[in-house]
């Protein structure tokens, strides 16, 4: 059988049945979804549910995938040892009776004998310009079901710009903020609707005091059903007498903003200067 190449560490624990630092693997502390897999042969061992923090200094679980386990009597006579089951991979040791979960079982792991494979998202991504991207970017993050908001430009014709030739008003380009977002958890309409009370849409090529092309109102979308969203959105604004000037433009390439400008008023523990909630709908 075929094995992943080992380094000279991993082959000191997995091979040679050694025992890494406490605290010192990258693992001990993860607390993502996903499956924990064998570092030698990728066979599935874990599964993220069954993980849970014994304060040991090693990954902790309290079950293991069904029969990709298996126990041995240790060396030591006493301990039992446990291995991958496909590969005889040495993983590290088994407990009964501490008490730490309902199953009364700790597979204490080395966390250099095992990957981590996350589980994969269902993520959506949103686009919308509204003035300076500090402030968009800042309600955006606040937003249940909202993973990342990443501040940057789209819309223009040069690529890869910056921030100064932006700001020039040369690239055609707006400040816009992308959005990725969990439809499970939230909706590109609920997102829309946010956008609209965060900024002012009938202003035209500005926002508040910051003036010019790239401040201008829009929603770049990524479906068809962005755009129909956007557009019913728009209509319920104007029948409310808003003179909505948002453009709703197919998305194009996004460029990030340089990394000064993510996460803003984070950084500066502050609060946008004109990017503030109003209720319009």
């Amino acid at each position: 059988m075929n094995y992943n190449k080992l380094t000279p560490g991993e082959k000191a624990v997995i091979v040679d049945k050694g025992t890494e630092k406490p605290f010192s693997g990258k693992l001990y502390d993860l607390r993502e979804k996903g499956t924990y897999v064998c570092k030698r042969c990728d066979a599935p061992l874990y599964n993220s549910d069954s993980k849970f923090d014994s304060q040991c200094g090693w990954p902790s679980f309290d079950d293991e995938i069904d029969g990709a386990v298996e126990r041995i009597v240790d060396a030591d006579g006493v301990r039992t040892e446990i291995l991958c089951d496909n590969c005889d991979a040495h993983l590290g040791h088994v407990f009964l009776g501490e008490g730490f979960t309902d199953k009364n079982i700790r597979h204490c792991v080395n966390s250099i004998s095992m990957k981590f494979i996350a589980e994969k998202k269902n993520v959506k991504k949103a686009y919308f310009a509204g003035g300076c991207f500090w402030g968009v970017e800042y309600h955006f993050e606040k937003l249940e079901g909202v993973s990342s908001v990443v501040s940057g430009y789209m819309g223009g014709d040069k690529d890869s710009p910056t921030y100064g030739e932006v700001c020039d008003g040369n690239t055609g380009h707006a400040e816009t903020v992308e959005v990725l977002f969990d439809p499970n958890l939230t909706s590109f309409e609920e997102l829309a609707r946010l956008f609209f009370e965060i900024h002012d849409p009938t202003e035209l090529n500005r926002q508040g005091p910051d003036i010019g092309e790239q401040y201008r109102s829009a929603v770049f979308y990524a479906d068809d059903e962005q755009k129909q969203i956007t557009e019913k959105l728009i209509g319920i604004l104007r029948d409310k007498d808003y003179d909505v000037v948002t453009g709703v433009i197919p998305a194009g390439t996004f460029w990030a903003a340089e990394d000064y400008h993510q996460d803003y008023y984070e950084k500066k523990n502050g609060t946008p200067y004109c990017h503030a909630y109003t209720k319009r709908f």
